[in-house]
């Protein structure tokens, strides 16, 4: 643990401890920079003082028998070892090499102690993070649920990492410590196994569902009434984009989901309706006045959590698909995946290979592909068998329940219930401990409680007849199924031994939470789909909206049998694609009586992977890896191929809006990066969503600072028609909606023919008209986008290129966000232009609210061929080292940013010719 720095040790020190930082920044600087002199060898012995040993013999405590690690030419390590406990052993010693720094922020940050490294300006999330209490959880979870296997694979993943730690400094093991150093005298702990379980809560986070829907929605209602709620979240289109799985049905009489035959009887369930979401609020009243404000101070704390971990929204998801035999020129299926996570630099990624020198009872695993730095085992790869790769489900489970407190307690059916209590006591780097109080009701932690205007949350709150008085107002629980112990972990080990569809499933039964998609093929030719997950069933409500906390009715009742969750095997059409569309139709309730959310990704994606396979396919052509490369890589805007052929169609008499328009016409609508016209119709969509929707949103949902003179939209508020009031935007620029994603495709798809419908009605400004229909607003669009990129880019259209709009910058975690300029420049790299864009196959996601700045993007890139696995492509975001001036720093990126893939050794002697270096780990 830190030792704190005393708070009376007054003034003048933190004058020498400023001059000391400003001396050893110039020092620091001249020396990576210049290059030269004394100050050279010391910041290049410090930088390099952590790189990790790639060869000759290292010995390592506690292993049984010899290891060997061989890393290719681009640092990716294999590891060969006789037993599961060496195997495992050898991966945690690996990863501390690489990324220790990583895992230990990773660790922080999961257990609320972030200001243990980095002081005062972490203690909120801590304090947030602390009230979620995901270590708790984790350690519940390693004590009751996880098998004694598992167990033993992570007590010797943390005596690899303690292996590494021992006798090293900070210095000695990432150059982020020995910045840190200068002003914290922070020095590592010992890892543990409930570490590395806890890293699943954190992704579950980032994957976590419709909770910020909930909230926006709740928010809407202040400004919007219920229709205009429903027009901006519209139903899923089944009849336009397809669905996961299209084959077979639950059957009522046996509660099992049958792949392969009808029901034999059918019975009208709960399903959803897959898109539209109900406006109202714990039963149907709208939220007034009194709950925006709070609410508002919900969304703040969640967007503490989320600056660690990227924004979370309808647009993030992920790629994943799979083509059986019958359609590759190998024969045997070809499976992709690119899940789509906020850029960290490093890579949330590790790519790693995990083999027995020969598979037995007593060494079990040959698996490589992807994993995370802290965790043992692959997540998303192949062993010599099966592949399997994963894309984020959207389950709903996630709710929000307003409490009603009484005293020391809060009412649930007629009775006062007492709060569960526990003290947390925040260590805080230079600074006092802060101590803290979490309280819970049955339906999980009170998050209000983090937040000064969150205690009052649902003052005002539109709640029905029933409702008990709201006195002070209500508070906000949030109910989680991360939060309740359970077997991911397991599941983890079970699809790294898989050998066939029943063993795969049976694992995928484990996988509770994050709930994914997972699809899968087999070196026999089979291909198949499991939507796995622990997904709650309700009784009242529909987990839209924030619930009645104390109506028992509201409780969750359950959770989705796993023999009921949908699943698919060899599909007589040979393809399964998952891109976070509706895993199956249930615009008919009686085919389906479970509800997975109201909340899907829209299907865009999906949609256009369905298209690329099927032009492909038809008339018996074949699909090669290099297909599968091209598909992922693919630029092309669904929402260009609908706007442009009307943007056209407006008459423009400006001759510099002309001449950008002109950009438009013969535009195949890919979004390469150095295509003008991708740039200028980018720029136009974020206009015609800002005049047509953004302007409308209240100010806790629009970009924080951008202000506007606006009146409510609709008829509302009928005695405030007319009036306008001076509003500032409140909204992180990465979560501010309208978002641009594939929800607002479809929203602007629902009206593009209704020419004068009420959306298309813009006020008039200092410089603007009123716009009273689609096409002058359009108009308006096309005029406001060719100034805008006059700004950005000049006004020299020729020089125009989406590219130097879209860009990409990797940013080192914490000290490369939060730390000082110099230190940024040190540990971060970038920019890249970058193709692609929200919503399309190469999903560089950019929120059209707060800029064109790349926010999301595919983290990794596979493609496995089941026929000859070493013919296996992949690709990572950055590269093998978390260590800053190592040459596997960022080595894969420039190939990443080009769409290109790396070969994929995985047998012993594929990976025997490309070793580059060569470490063996001796007992």
């Amino acid at each position: 643990m830190p030792s704190n720095t005393n708070a009376s040790s007054g003034h003048k020190s933190g004058k020498k401890k400023g001059r000391r930082a400003r001396l050893v920044v110039i020092v620091l600087v001249l020396a990576i920079v210049g290059g030269i002199g004394f100050g050279a060898y010391w910041s290049i012995s410090t930088v390099r003082a952590s790189f990790p040993q790639t060869k000759g013999t290292i010995k390592l405590d506690g292993l049984s028998r010899n290891v060997e690690v061989k890393r290719d030419g681009n640092g990716i390590p294999q590891i060969y070892a006789d037993s599961d406990a060496d195997l495992f052993m050898a991966q945690g010693y690996v990863q501390a090499q690489d990324r220790f720094w990583e895992m230990d922020v990773r660790r922080h940050m999961t257990s609320g102690r972030l200001s243990e490294m980095f002081g005062k300006s972490q203690v909120k999330t801590d304090e947030f993070l602390r009230t979620l209490g995901w270590h708790r959880v984790a350690k519940k979870e390693y004590d009751t649920k996880l098998s004694p296997e598992t167990k033993k694979y992570l007590q010797a993943y943390a005596k690899g990492v303690n292996a590494y730690l021992e006798g090293k400094d900070g210095k000695d093991i990432s150059v982020e410590y020995a910045a840190l150093g200068f002003t914290n005298d922070y020095k590592p702990q010992k890892w543990t196994p409930v570490d590395s379980v806890a890293w699943l809560k954190a992704m579950a986070w980032d994957l976590r569902g419709n909770m910020q829907d909930e909230i926006d929605r709740s928010l809407m209602t202040s400004r919007l009434g219920p229709s205009q709620i429903k027009d901006l979240y519209p139903e899923y289109p089944y009849k336009r984009n397809k669905p996961i799985v299209r084959e077979g049905a639950y059957d009522s009489v046996t509660e099992k989901y049958d792949a392969e035959g009808a029901p034999t009887d059918t019975q009208t369930g709960t399903g959803g309706t897959g898109g539209a979401a109900g406006t109202g609020l714990a039963g149907g009243a709208q939220a007034p006045d009194g709950m925006q404000s709070q609410l508002s101070g919900l969304s703040d704390a969640l967007d503490e959590v989320p600056a660690i971990l990227g924004p979370n929204g309808n647009g993030i998801g992920s790629n994943s698909w799979v083509v059986s035999g019958s359609h590759t020129i190998t024969g045997k299926p070809l499976l992709a995946n690119d899940p789509h996570l906020a850029p960290q630099l490093p890579s949330v990624w590790y790519q790693m290979g995990l083999h027995c020198r020969s598979v037995s009872d007593t060494c079990q695993y040959d698996v490589s592909g992807y994993t995370f730095s802290g965790m043992p085992g692959v997540v998303i790869g192949h062993n010599n068998d099966i592949a399997w790769g994963m894309t984020n489900l959207g389950a709903d489970v996630t709710d929000l329940y307003l409490e009603k407190f009484t005293g020391d307690g809060y009412q649930f059916d007629g009775k006062v219930l007492p709060f569960t209590t526990r003290e947390e006591t925040i260590k805080v780097a230079g600074g006092k401990d802060k101590k803290i109080t979490v309280r819970g009701t049955n339906n999980g932690p009170l998050i209000s409680d983090r937040d000064d205007e969150l205690v009052k949350v649902g003052k005002k709150a539109g709640v029905d007849t029933a409702a008990p008085d709201r006195g002070d107002g209500y508070g906000v629980a949030l109910r989680w199924t991360a939060l309740t112990p359970g077997k991911s972990m397991d599941a983890v080990f079970d699809l790294n031994k898989a050998k066939n569809f029943t063993e795969f499933r049976k694992a995928a039964s484990s996988f509770e939470v994050p709930s994914q998609n997972l699809i899968y093929a087999d070196t026999k030719g089979n291909i198949g789909y499991q939507a796995p997950g622990k997904i709650p069933t309700r009784g009242k409500g529909d987990g839209s909206l924030p619930a009645p906390g104390w109506d028992a009715d509201y409780r969750w009742d359950g959770y989705i049998p796993q023999d009921a969750l949908p699943y698919e095997y060899n599909p007589e059409r040979g393809y399964i694609v998952t891109a976070n569309q509706a895993v199956i139709d249930d615009s008919d309730k009686a085919k389906y009586p479970y509800k997975l959310t109201s909340d899907w990704g829209y299907g865009a994606r999906s949609q256009r992977i369905d298209d690329l396979i099927q032009s492909k396919i038809k008339n018996g052509g074949k699909i090669s890896t290099e297909d599968m490369r091209l598909m992922q890589t693919d630029n092309s805007s669904e929402i260009a191929k609908l706007l442009v052929p009307k943007l056209l169609k407006i008459d423009i008499k400006d001759k510099y809006v002309r001449e950008a328009q002109k950009l438009l016409e013969g535009w195949d609508y890919t979004q390469d990066a150095d295509s003008a016209a991708a740039a200028y119709f980018n720029s136009v969509w974020r206009s015609i969503l800002k005049l047509a929707i953004g302007n409308k949103l209240p100010k806790e949902l629009r970009v924080k600072g951008q202000c506007l003179n606006v009146e409510p939209a609709g008829n509302t508020r009928p005695a405030d028609e007319g009036k306008r009031v001076r509003e500032c935007g409140e909204r992180d620029a990465d979560s501010a909606q309208p978002d641009g994603g594939d929800r607002y495709y479809e929203v602007i798809r629902k009206i593009i023919d209704d020419e004068t419908n009420s959306w298309w009605r813009s006020p008039a400004t200092r410089t603007d008209k009123e716009t009273k229909n689609r096409d002058q607003l359009f108009e308006r669009a096309l005029h406001d986008a060719r100034w805008d990129l006059t700004a950005k880019l000049g006004k020299d259209i020729d020089t125009w290129s989406w590219g130097r709009l879209h860009r990409l910058t990797l940013k080192n975690q914490t000290l490369g966000t939060e730390g000082p300029g110099w230190l940024q420049f040190v540990l971060n790299r970038g920019p890249w232009n970058l193709g692609g864009g929200e919503a399309a196959v190469n999903a560089t996601g950019w929120n059209a609210a707060g800029g064109y700045g790349v926010v999301w993007v595919p983290s990794m890139r596979m493609v496995v061929n089941l026929k000859d696995l070493d013919k296996s492509k992949w690709i990572n975001l950055t590269g093998a080292s978390g260590h800053a001036y190592n040459a596997h720093y960022d080595d894969q990126t420039d190939k990443w940013a080009k769409g290109e893939l790396l070969p994929w050794a995985h047998s012993r002697q594929a990976v025997e010719k490309s070793t580059s270096d060569k470490l063996v780990l001796r007992p």
